[in-house]
């Protein structure tokens, strides 16, 4: 199953939801940027960097190289990121596609970084429902904080209301599970954030069912 196979059928699902749907409420646009999450919604952030962490300027580095010329205002984002929840202890680079007409469905495939345990590959998948429409791809760059093991990952993820934010053609959203934080960052205008809401499952494996 490849990574096209699986967004042209996300895409054809989408546009399937609209035809049935085109009488529904036009979707509203998400706010710029949304209330910050309350205190004690994430873990305290960390302010140094240790041999299990990522520093910024390795983030930015690595996300420069994976970006590459749309690349511009990852570092602010990258920052706001840092500032709220620290340093992370692993990064997933991938890409994903998603489509939806309020209801939605989101897949994507890449692989985990860490310093200290190895390298993982990663699949993720997920339903959403919000003021949402249209069908995307794009590159993702998540920032993985508090994974105590490699396998950990493979769980479901809901997101943290009030998380998103918008900057320089960059977009960032947060999920959480037992502690887990994770903070996807997509590029492109197209960022639908209204996708978010819902939750992504993290496996092993390519799989077509979302739940």
């Amino acid at each position: 199953m490849t990574f096209a196979s699986r967004l042209a059928a996300v895409t054809f699902a989408a546009l399937m939801c609209w035809t049935v749907q085109a009488s529904a409420q036009q979707p509203q646009q998400a706010p710029y940027p949304q209330q910050q999450p309350p205190p004690g919604s994430y873990p305290p952030p960390q302010r140094q960097a240790g041999p299990e962490t990522f520093g910024p300027d390795e983030l930015v580095s690595a996300g420069h190289k994976f970006f590459g010329n749309v690349s511009r205002g990852l570092a602010s984002v990258i920052e706001r990121a840092v500032s709220q929840w620290g340093l992370p202890n692993g990064y997933v680079l991938g890409e994903e596609g998603s489509g939806a007409f309020v209801a939605g469905l989101r897949y994507g495939e890449g692989t985990l970084y860490t310093k200290n345990a190895g390298d993982l590959r990663v699949y993720w998948q997920g339903p959403s429902v919000g003021f949402d429409w249209g069908g995307d791809g794009a590159r993702t760059m998540t920032l993985v904080y508090n994974l105590p093991a490699t396998n950990a990952i493979y769980q479901r993820f809901v997101g943290i209301d009030g998380s998103a934010y918008i900057v320089g053609g960059f977009g960032m959203t947060a999920l959480t599970a037992n502690n887990i934080v994770l903070v996807p960052i997509r590029s492109g205008i197209g960022l639908r954030l209204g996708a978010n809401v819902g939750y992504l499952k993290y496996t092993p494996r390519a799989t077509w069912n979302p739940f």
